[in-house]
């Protein structure tokens, strides 16, 4: 077996790695406001929970912008596309670093998460046909990598950089590094070598496999579940658990540093065992979260658990993506567009429904508490893709060049799903 035919056998293309770094960038602004948000509402003059209208509104961007704009860009080069994303990506936090109305830096944050979307929906394919159908969850891994070294480095070096220089300060950072990152990515990605013209009409025809749908469910009900105790997870360490203010960063570079890990893990092993990668996944996830809810006064077993819930809550992603991805078939971008969108439709209702438990009664412990309910009900599409045999794939459909392998294991043979 050659080892451009089997994932395993090679390492990854330096343009993952490239890749990897423009997701970093994306993930520390769509996280890096949960560790920003006491700052930002006393200098906008709002609510913390309207200031957490900023992630939700990153959210909804997402939503929006990740399949419409793999639609819009589809027979754009890529190369050109993912440059252009990262300098709209650098306007829109010029905007909101020089802004003193909140509407404006609300307006701004959807304008970098319509940027982010078309970064990753074009990215992760550009990823996957690089790195060969042996390796997609692989590949895939990597790009989330990118959002978990954000949390593990950018998020709090974010968060301390906006303690010394308020928070306006990491913004202003993150313009210039994605002006800088358009010019890497404008020399290191190769340019288009596509055997055919994108077909609009493919790209939706294959939406029709209910196996897609069941992996975006599973997608916007497990992040939704985990970003929505993320989004608040500031006041819970400090006003619940008891930790100061200058620790949280440090919290959160063990959050960062468990997520890394899992998706690492998750990356291998969802090329091999997917099913048993996720079930395992969503079932130590909503166990994490439910004991967050209960153990977060105490603040040793609120720091381990915040890790934890880094490790479990990411493990399943790479294995979601490539799932979505070979259940398309030969026309992935739209596949991956819904992908970007999916974990937001579910971080957006989550985010929004921790605020209103934040305000309740149920306080600091309302978070989690979304975020549990949300996660447990990840198991409903998980166990409708068991039922359906949905990742054995007998009889694989050929592709046509886009690097997505339509079997579910390594190339010489299905895995045991476990």
């Amino acid at each position: 077996m050659s080892p451009s035919s089997d994932g395993r056998s090679r390492k990854l293309p330096f343009v993952v790695l490239v890749l990897s770094a423009g997701t970093f960038l994306m993930g520390t602004t769509e996280f890096v406001v949960a560790g920003l948000l006491p700052e930002i509402a006393g200098d906008l003059n709002v609510s913390l929970s309207q200031a957490g209208l900023l992630i939700t509104a990153f959210a909804a961007g997402m939503i929006v912008g990740a399949p419409a704009m793999a639609i819009a860009t589809l027979r754009l080069p890529r190369r050109s596309t993912l440059v252009l994303a990262l300098v709209v990506f650098a306007v829109g936090h010029l905007v909101a670093a020089l802004s003193s109305s909140f509407a404006l830096v609300l307006a701004a944050r959807v304008v970098t998460a319509l940027a982010t979307g078309t970064f990753w929906c074009v990215g992760a394919v550009v990823a996957t046909t690089a790195a060969g159908p042996g390796a997609t969850s692989r590949a895939l891994g990597m790009l989330l990598g990118g959002l978990t070294v954000a949390t593990v480095a950018g998020v709090p070096l974010g968060a301390w950089l906006g303690q010394l220089s308020g928070w306006r300060g990491p913004f202003w950072v993150l313009a210039a590094l994605s002006a800088g990152a358009a010019a890497v990515i404008g020399r290191f990605i190769p340019a288009d070598e596509r055997r055919e013209a994108p077909s609009v009409r493919a790209e939706f025809a294959a939406l029709r496999d209910v196996r897609v749908w069941l992996t975006l469910s599973c997608m916007a009900l497990l992040m939704g579940g985990v970003l929505a105790t993320y989004t608040y997870i500031s006041p819970l360490l400090t006003e619940r658990a008891g930790i100061s203010a200058g620790a949280v960063p440090v919290v959160l570079t063990a959050y960062g540093l468990g997520a890394l890990l899992g998706t690492t893990v998750g990356g291998r092993l969802g090329d091999r065992r997917p099913l048993a990668t996720l079930v395992t996944a969503a079932a130590t996830t909503t166990l994490v979260l439910l004991l967050l809810t209960w153990l977060s006064p105490n603040p040793v077993a609120a720091v381990v658990l915040v890790t934890l819930m880094g490790v479990t809550g990411f493990a399943a992603n790479p294995a979601l993506g490539a799932l979505a991805l070979r259940f398309a078939g030969s026309a992935p971008t739209l596949a991956s567009g819904l992908s970007g969108a999916a974990p937001n439709v579910g971080i957006a209702i989550g985010s929004w429904t921790a605020g209103i438990a934040l305000t309740s009664p149920l306080g600091q412990a309302g978070p989690p508490l979304v975020g549990t309910v949300a996660v447990t009900l990840t198991l409903v599409p998980l166990t409708a893709l068991a039922l359906m045999r949905a990742t054995r794939s007998e009889t694989p459909s050929p592709h046509r060049g886009e690097g997505v392998d339509l079997s579910i294991g390594p190339s010489e043979s299905a895995p045991n799903i476990g």
